[in-house]
């Protein structure tokens, strides 16, 4: 495929056909997405690839803990877990607790240990995080890992797979680091989820660059105008 067109169609896929991935498409799938940057080029990620029956429920229950506390924040009408205007986690105004404990169906949260491929992308100590002394939650960290994470994403679009990154089993690290003997000096960034997409593949609809680009402030003029020719449409 032209890049232009795997960029423009690896939408979040988390409706699969059931078909079965073979190891060798997943190992191309993970040999593409090793060329992501990464800080001083330390490429620290490592991959987990989840075949236990018994153990892919066990992470799919622990997922299942952070989507209930996500949709929690959906109902209050937040963003969930956003931080505030000065970049600080607050607490909900909704117990946590009783968000984990409230059975919330969703059918790919649900099926989660049947999916095609399961991945868990775990990184840390070579993450180059610059931001950390600031007065607010830490974003460029997620640099060193992310890019991969979104490789293994349009790889697998680019041998017509699709897939979703999710961070819901993040929520419950300590509990999924006993499962995965995860040593100390590794975090989970993701849990992946790879397959055959179960309907036809469509084109993403973003925001024109103009809406989003300035020059020289914040406040500054838009890098291009959104009535000429040149501005692509959705």
């Amino acid at each position: 495929m032209e890049l232009r067109d795997v960029l423009e169609t690896t939408a979040a896929c988390r409706d699969f056909a059931g078909d079965p991935v073979p190891d060798e498409l997943l190992e191309r799938i993970l040999d593409t997405a090793r060329f992501a940057p990464s800080g001083g080029n330390r490429q620290g990620w490592r991959v987990i690839v989840i075949k236990d029956p018994v153990l892919r429920r066990q992470l799919r229950d622990l997922a299942m803990l952070g989507w209930r506390e996500y949709v929690a924040y959906l109902d209050h009408g937040l963003v969930p877990f956003s931080p505030d205007d000065a970049g600080v986690w607050q607490k909900p105004p909704f117990d946590l607790a009783a968000a984990r404990a409230t059975e919330r169906p969703d059918p790919f949260v649900d099926a989660l240990a049947e999916l095609p491929v399961m991945l868990v992308v775990v990184d840390m100590r070579a993450l180059a995080v610059t931001d950390a002394e600031l007065p607010r939650h830490s974003i460029v960290g997620g640099g060193s890992i992310y890019p991969f994470v979104h490789n293994i994403l349009l790889a697998a679009r680019d041998v017509g797979l699709g897939g979703v990154m999710t961070t819901y089993l993040c929520r419950q690290e300590t509990a999924a680091r006993r499962l995965l003997a995860l040593p100390q000096a590794f975090a989970i960034a993701s849990l992946v989820a790879l397959g055959v997409p179960a309907h036809p593949v469509r084109r993403l609809r973003r925001r024109p660059s103009a809406q989003f680009t300035t020059v020289d402030r914040f406040d500054g003029p838009p890098l291009t105008d959104p009535s000429t020719p040149t501005a692509r449409a959705p």
